[in-house]
């Protein structure tokens, strides 16, 4: 996966969410703790989150004319939180979904094929595309269950997710699949999950 993903994935949240951004967005998002507003400013924290790991992974340093090298371990995650001030309405909360969006799309256009940065391991960009676009999808779809609109992940972006982050997922509609993987529902031969997780990092 890469950046084109991540463009459409949020291109397709603003689409559906921008026209109901006067809701009231205070309503729990699916079966999520968050409302909705705190889901959308959740995903732009990821979002930045991966950002911030593809950019500062080892070797990834500050350009080497501003005459500072900075380097991390390997493995470390970085300790960094994206605040969103608790008095941006839905649309601003939008808006910065959209801007830390383009972040790692940014980083994911800079990065190399064989770029590493740390994710539970070593992941590569299409790693983090993937995740990028998991985020995106699932919660847009949290959201949307709590403003009771029906929608459901376009099948050719959630059918990628599966092939890069979840290789053992059932056969189906891909965009059913995805979101039993993601626990969000059950499926005719398969239970909702309680408990799940992507494998983003490649073997060693």
């Amino acid at each position: 996966m890469n950046a084109d993903d991540l463009d459409a994935a949020v291109a397709e949240m603003l689409r559906l969410l921008v026209p109901l951004q006067d809701r009231d967005w205070t309503v729990r998002a699916g079966a999520l703790d968050w409302d909705c507003r705190a889901t959308a400013a959740h995903v732009a924290h990821d979002l930045t989150a991966y950002a911030t790991q593809l950019t500062a992974r080892p070797g990834g340093h500050l350009p080497p004319a501003l005459g500072v090298r900075i380097s991390r371990a390997d493995g470390a995650y970085l300790p960094l939180d994206l605040e969103v001030r608790p008095d941006a309405p839905p649309r601003v909360v939008l808006q910065i979904v959209a801007a830390c969006a383009g972040l790692l799309s940014l980083a994911l256009r800079a990065a190399g094929p064989t770029a590493r940065a740390w994710h539970w391991g070593p992941t590569d960009p299409s790693g983090f595309a993937a995740m990028g676009v998991n985020e995106t999808l699932m919660h847009t779809w949290d959201i949307a269950q709590g403003l009771n609109l029906g929608w459901t992940p376009p099948p050719a972006l959630s059918a990628r997710v599966l092939a890069r982050l979840f290789p053992d997922a059932p056969e189906g509609d891909p965009a059913a699949v995805h979101l039993w993987c993601t626990g969000r529902i059950a499926l005719p031969d398969h239970p909702r999950r309680t408990d799940w997780s992507m494998k983003a990092a490649l073997p060693e």
